[in-house]
């Protein structure tokens, strides 16, 4: 349904300057933008100028989306100039990004007040709390994105309303989440961590703007995590919409190649590469943009990818901290001796247009809430390795209610600015082990794992298609938006 009204809504969306947050934010604003819906993004130059290629193309064919771009105060943050996302900065900096994004308030705000037409409600990441604000000032709801799993969300608000971890004194031992329909069991060091000292207050505000905010918008497909939307939806009064896989807006071929960024291989290259191999015989390796594992894990990877003599393709982030593996790759010849099975892509990949190939057997993955999905929707079964944040969770929605991966035994979380401290985590022989079993077409196991795998992903397609839950989810939204912005204006009469 294409809302076409003589004033149509306006939605104002606030990604985080990071890219785990602004990709699935960019895809939602497509997606609205289609349905009719005028978009407002408000950003930065650093991080339009990653998305300016798809928005573009959009722009042209008609679709109503426009980029605010505000100035990131990065100096006056105590940031290089220019330092406008979260991959940008050494891990002990982050509070600073966090610091540089209060500061946005006030210059958001004097452009918001310009915007026209008036807007109808803001679509804000949880992260920038100061949005709350600026939606009550204008009478408008504001509906948060966490990039989260309804799966993550219901077991956070399970242990922090059932308190837990009150009577648990060890970060290392495992406990069980009380009140989720799956017997699951994490431990503290596993949970999204408590905020630095510099980032406490900030802390406060997020969650104060989360409970006050109108309702939740969720990249995730009601039949995915069915039971834990139910019960989500009771603790947010029913304003939970599921909207997703958004990556799945991306049918064109080059889309798929820019979304997120510019690809830092040649998406030509990178496919016909894939060509030359076996259907469902490759293992696609990549941690996301915010992979902290130290130089010495990542060469344990690499010699457990060697080993498994399965044709790979992987993505190692660029930057200071990874010349260090550089080296060892140089030195010790790995690249000349997996010549011809393995591809190594240094920067930004076109995750979505490499996963979508035939090919692609695994997905060995840092379990990234937004690549997790990607990998759902596209029927690749998953080795799951999680570093932080909301990621052991994913593992296991992945590996233990939905059934369609294996871990490598991570268990320990990479605390950003105490990776080294952390060390060496999962040792060659088990990530090589987690790899054969997803990869090894012949096991039973493994051909019930990949059934179930490419359920997902025919449930995930029907979910966006018109008549689909997420396709009903975003017209249900559009909807209370509109009844919201009518009634404010009988009131006004």
């Amino acid at each position: 349904m294409v809302f076409q009204t003589n004033i149509n809504p306006h939605f104002v969306l606030f990604p985080l300057m990071a890219q785990g947050h602004m990709i699935p934010m960019m895809d939602i604003a497509r997606l609205l933008a289609r349905r009719g819906v005028i978009v407002s993004i408000f950003t930065t130059p650093k991080n339009a100028s990653r998305f300016n290629s798809v928005l573009s193309r959009d722009v042209s064919s008609g679709l109503p989306i426009r980029l605010v771009q505000l100035h990131f105060p990065s100096k006056e943050a105590g940031l290089p100039e220019g330092c406008e996302n979260l991959d940008m900065v050494a891990s002990n900096d982050l509070y600073k990004i966090f610091h540089a994004i209060k500061l946005l308030h006030k210059p958001a705000e004097e452009f918001f007040e310009a915007l026209t037409p008036k807007p109808s409600c803001i679509i804000s990441d949880f992260c920038i709390p100061w949005t709350a604000q600026v939606a009550e000032k204008h009478h408008i709801p504001r509906i948060s994105f966490h990039g989260f799993s309804c799966f993550c969300l219901h077991c956070l608000y399970q242990i922090h309303t059932s308190k837990v971890c009150e009577s648990i004194t060890s970060e290392s031992e495992y406990f069980t989440i009380p009140g989720i329909p799956d017997k699951i069991q994490v431990t503290k060091e596993q949970l999204p961590a408590g905020l630095s000292n510099e980032l406490k207050d900030f802390g406060e505000q997020v969650i104060d703007a989360d409970i006050k905010s109108y309702g939740v918008i969720i990249n995730t497909f009601e039949e995915l995590e069915k039971a834990y939307v139910r019960e989500y939806k009771k603790v947010r009064n029913d304003k939970v919409w599921c909207i997703g896989p958004v990556s799945l807006c991306n049918k064109d071929g080059l889309d798929k190649a820019q979304r997120g960024n510019r690809a830092s291989i040649n998406e030509h290259h990178c496919l016909k590469w894939l060509d030359l191999q076996q259907p469902k015989s490759v293992v696609y390796v990549c941690f996301g943009s915010l992979c902290n594992l130290i130089p010495s894990q990542l060469v344990e990877l690499a010699l457990a990818i060697e080993d498994s003599k399965k044709p790979f393709v992987w993505v190692i982030r660029e930057g200071s901290k990874y010349q260090e593996l550089e080296k060892w790759i140089s030195e010790e010849g790995f690249e000349e001796r997996t010549k011809g099975r393995g591809l190594i892509i240094r920067g930004w990949a076109p995750q979505v247009l490499i996963l979508s190939h035939p090919a692609i057997g695994g997905f060995l993955t840092h379990c990234g809430w937004n690549s997790t999905l990607e990998g759902i929707s596209v029927g690749v079964p998953m080795v799951t390795w999680p570093l932080f944040a909301d990621q052991f969770l994913n593992e296991k929605l992945v590996t233990q209610v939905l059934k369609i991966g294996v871990s490598v035994g991570a268990e320990v979380p990479m605390n950003w600015g105490e990776e080294e401290k952390t060390g060496v985590l999962v040792k060659k022989k088990n990530i090589e082990r987690a790899i054969c079993m997803v990869m090894d077409n012949d096991e039973e196991e493994s051909k019930e794992r990949r059934e179930r795998a490419t359920k997902l992903c025919e449930m995930a397609k029907k979910a966006v298609e018109k008549g689909g839950s997420s396709h009903l989810d975003m017209t249900l939204l559009i909807q209370d938006i509109m009844q919201q912005s009518s009634s404010k204006e009988d009131v006004k009469c």
